[in-house]
């Protein structure tokens, strides 16, 4: 080492042989921080002075009008609707995710996002429809959940095709619930 060049300054605390070089180092920083320290403070009183800073200007803040999706998607991690979305999303994008022929005769009726359920229900139009779904349910469930995410969706219930529409005819009995209520 030549006698211009100056030792490396410790980072911590000046050991008790340190040279009056390495004090001064540190010294120097120690001034450096509380000067920087001087000037945050009066750069924030000269801030309160003119309006506590909520002003304006050049750069954005957290007052400044947002787009519209951007907006949304902030009100939606803020209230945590993430999966509630992404589901409903799913259900619009339903034909996209299933295939055509699929979703012409199978539509998603409801989601159940109880963290133990995580169920969601589709409605077939024919028990063959039914039965088709019920088959590809396992990989269903899992394109679901690449889409949405591991674990949104647990398990896929499959309705049939409901029953005819019970009319009640003039000749019903008082307090009968029609055809039905002679099953049982």
């Amino acid at each position: 080492m030549s006698e211009y060049e100056l030792p490396a300054v410790p980072a911590g605390p000046v050991s008790p042989e340190s040279s009056g070089v390495d004090l001064a180092r540190v010294a120097l920083r120690a001034a450096k921080e509380q000067a920087r320290a001087r000037g945050a403070a009066a750069q924030d009183k000269r801030q309160a002075r003119r309006g506590g800073g909520l002003r304006s200007g050049a750069r954005s803040d957290g007052r400044d009008p947002l787009p519209l999706g951007a907006a949304i998607n902030r009100l939606i991690t803020e209230r945590g609707w993430e999966t509630p979305a992404a589901v409903g999303g799913v259900m619009g994008r339903w034909p996209q995710i299933v295939g055509e022929d699929l979703a012409k005769h199978c539509v998603p009726l409801r989601y159940d996002e109880d963290p133990d359920e995580r169920v969601l229900t589709v409605q077939c139009d024919s028990t063959a429809w039914a039965t088709q779904l019920r088959l590809l349910a396992p990989r269903l469930v899992a394109r679901l959940n690449e889409d949405l995410g591991q674990g949104t969706v647990r398990l896929l219930k499959v309705l049939g095709p409901g029953g005819p529409a019970h009319r009640y005819g003039p000749l019903r009995a008082p307090g009968s619930k029609g055809p039905g209520d002679t099953y049982g």
